[in-house]
């Protein structure tokens, strides 16, 4: 079983370099603020997995009192099908569960539909909602 532990100061740019080598970042997203920002509350954290010294795995999670988020989820390329997706987002729903998070949401990219398998084989189903959204900060 692969061991989960928050992130730390030392993995920012290894993190970093993982969700851009799997494709998560944007260029209107910094993932630098996104990391912070998730650190900077008790609400939010990275949990990342490591292997030989490397960061491997990454999940974003969160709460806002109501309802589990999860963002991130990133496995090195070179390591997919191996579990360590499905052991990133247990480790996320094990966090949020400590916290007292009976559901969990998650936003997936219209066009990633790679990764709704993914996430239908570890129970999760499409809501019949949508998602809305507007920017308050430039």
């Amino acid at each position: 079983m692969t061991a989960f532990r928050e992130i730390e100061d030392q993995d920012v740019e290894a993190v970093v370099e993982l969700w851009s080598a799997c494709g998560l970042t944007r260029p209107w997203n910094d993932p630098y603020k996104d990391i912070s920002f998730a650190r900077a509350g008790h609400e939010s954290t990275i949990l990342v997995a490591e292997r030989g010294g490397r960061i491997i795995a990454s999940v974003m999670a969160g709460h806002d009192g109501h309802r589990g988020m999860l963002y991130y989820v990133a496995v090195d390329p070179a390591l997919r099908r191996e579990g360590l997706g499905k052991a990133a987002v247990r480790a996320a729903e094990d966090w949020l569960g400590e916290r007292g998070v009976w559901k969990i949401n998650l936003l997936v990219r219209s066009e990633n539909d790679a990764v709704r398998g993914f996430y239908e084989a570890l129970g999760y189903e499409v809501s019949p909602v949508f998602c809305m959204a507007r920017k308050i900060a430039p």
